[in-house]
């Protein structure tokens, strides 16, 4: 479990590691935006509320990667012909989760956590109540995410969320955001 300790050095790190992302990164965001932009109709950014801890809900920013219209739903349920061609080559390097370093700066979301859920997910959200996933804050990539569990699986994915929880420590993370950099894991694939 996370003791207060590790809560603040988590914290610490998710705020300057997102803030120095944020202005390394700034040319990249730049480029991206324009190529999102040009690639097809519909704004750069995409918004969609997320449930995060204490189940207290945040708009959640990623590249959009979808045509614009298409459906609010979870990866899992998307039909891979939504997703532009950009957009696939966007989330095969997790390019579209970057505006997310805005989320962890606000304290909405950290580096590393159980990816959040929507809303409308009741099965996943019921299934992290029973493990008391909602105790600590979404991430950008966990640990179920680099096993390949996504929310299709609801009791799965709450308990490798649990295991993450019970083990979670600063180097933990660490090893679990450069697995996710070096392309390990598969996050929530879309539908075919």
């Amino acid at each position: 479990m996370i003791d207060g300790f590790n809560r603040s050095l988590k914290r610490l790190f998710d705020i300057c590691a997102a803030s120095i992302g944020l202005i390394v990164l700034s040319p990249v965001f730049l480029v991206l935006v324009i190529l999102v932009r040009r690639s097809s109709p519909g704004g750069a950014l995409f918004c969609q509320e997320r449930v995060g801890r204490s189940e207290v809900p945040f708009i959640c920013l990623k590249f959009r990667t979808m045509a614009a219209g298409s459906p609010n739903v979870g990866s899992h349920d998307a039909a891979s012909s939504w997703i532009t061609p950009l957009g696939k080559k966007l989330r095969a390097y997790k390019l579209d989760e970057l505006p997310q370093l805005v989320n962890v700066v606000r304290g909405e979301m950290s580096f590393v956590g159980p990816r959040p859920c929507l809303p409308t997910q009741s099965d996943v959200i019921a299934a992290r109540r029973k493990h008391d996933v909602f105790s600590v804050r979404p991430g950008i990539t966990g640990l179920a995410q680099l096993q390949g569990i996504d929310m299709s699986t609801p009791e799965a994915l709450a308990e490798a969320d649990a295991r993450y929880i019970r083990n979670a420590g600063f180097w933990q993370d660490i090893v679990l955001v450069i697995n996710t950099v070096a392309g390990k894991g598969t996050g929530d694939a879309a539908a075919k």
